[in-house]
């Protein structure tokens, strides 16, 4: 079946408006220029590594102790939702949960687990954020200084799967359901990207930054380290609507390179409509009291999909709401692991 709205008139009306209190400013010394001090793995650890790794997260520590934390410097903004909002720096990350209002089911553990996956990797030499947009590109327009790839290294040469985190496009849950899902599709071995894409834009400035993120990593894919062949998208609430996109339009379709569509589309909780008659494998969950995209909504779409020959997996958890994540504690608990295992059904075996 043939979509009635071009994708980006899709998008458009995606968009969410949410206000959010102002709290207290914080000085972030270093984070100003959102620059990533990219260095590929080195031999041995360095003093800066070696302090990295002396230096793990916990539930009680601050958002000063992650802004500051020197296995982020330079990018440790754009690991918490908002862009262009203060944050009070004395807010423990056991209350990590109050800056995503559009999630639930926030469990502080996973959020410092993942987080400190990252702060091992740096120890460890590796790099973990890259920036997509050229410098040029960014003094030409501003707001692409909010925008970033997070990396989280598997087998040398495996595919990748590229992470849409939600938030209705007003900001982005890459603590919540980015970076753990990252770290879920990692022990299988695969290849995981939690993009950071910018907010306040709409959906169809945010599918852009999706196409140009996924266009850098087939460009540097040997340096990286990843396969191209059989790459999955993954997407949450918004960035389900980011995630479906490219998989109904491909990556040219806003902007980024001709490049072959994804194996699989994996998406979570969000109420989109909109196809095209090419679609792709795809694995669908929602909560059943899911208040911003009913179920309902959710089987519409997958209705269509199976109506128009799609290989369809679709799960409904009990007693759940919207922006559960990776469902720790909860019904839905591992449902990461099984899509990526679906993923691996659509796999060209080697």
């Amino acid at each position: 079946m043939v979509q009635k709205k071009t994708p980006m008139q899709a998008l458009k009306s995606a968009g969410l408006s949410l206000l959010l209190s102002s709290t207290a400013s914080l000085a972030e010394a270093g984070d100003s220029d959102m620059q990533a001090h990219a260095r590929m793995p080195g031999n041995g650890a360095t003093q800066q590594e070696s302090r990295v790794q002396a230096n793990p997260l916990s539930t009680g520590s601050r958002i000063s102790d992650l802004l500051n934390h020197p296995a982020f410097a330079g990018f440790a903004r754009l690991l918490l939702p908002w862009d262009d909002r203060p944050y009070d720096g004395e807010m423990r990350l056991s209350d990590i949960g109050a800056l995503l209002p559009y999630h639930s089911q926030v469990v502080p553990e996973v959020v410092v687990s993942a987080l400190n996956r990252m702060i091992d990797d740096v120890g460890q030499g590796r790099t973990v954020f890259f920036d997509f947009y050229s410098e040029e590109q960014k003094r030409l327009a501003p707001s692409k200084r909010h925008a970033g790839l997070f990396f989280l290294r598997g087998k040398p040469g495996a595919p990748f799967a590229i992470i849409a985190p939600g938030g209705g496009f007003a900001y982005v849950g890459s603590v919540h359901e980015g970076f753990p899902y990252a770290v879920d599709i990692n022990k299988l071995g695969y290849n995981a990207f939690v993009l950071k894409y910018r907010a306040g834009y709409g959906g169809g400035v945010a599918t852009q930054d999706l196409a140009a993120a996924i266009s850098y990593i087939f460009e540097h894919a040997a340096t990286l380290g990843v396969g191209t062949q059989d790459y999955s998208v993954w997407g949450s609430s918004a960035g389900a609507r980011m995630a479906a996109s490219i998989g109904s339009h491909g990556v040219a379709a806003f902007g980024g390179k001709a490049l072959p569509k994804p194996a699989t589309v994996v998406m979570a909780y969000t109420g989109h409509s909109d196809y095209s008659s090419d679609e792709l494998p795809t694995f669908v969950v929602v909560g059943e009291h899911d208040g911003i995209a009913p179920p309902a909504i959710m089987e519409r779409r997958v209705a269509a999909l199976r109506k128009a020959g799609t290989l369809v997996e679709y799960h409904k958890y009990p007693g759940l709401g919207h922006g559960f994540g990776t469902g720790a504690g909860t019904p839905a608990e591992g449902w990461v692991l099984e899509a990526t295992r679906f993923w691996e059904r659509f796999m060209v075996k080697r």
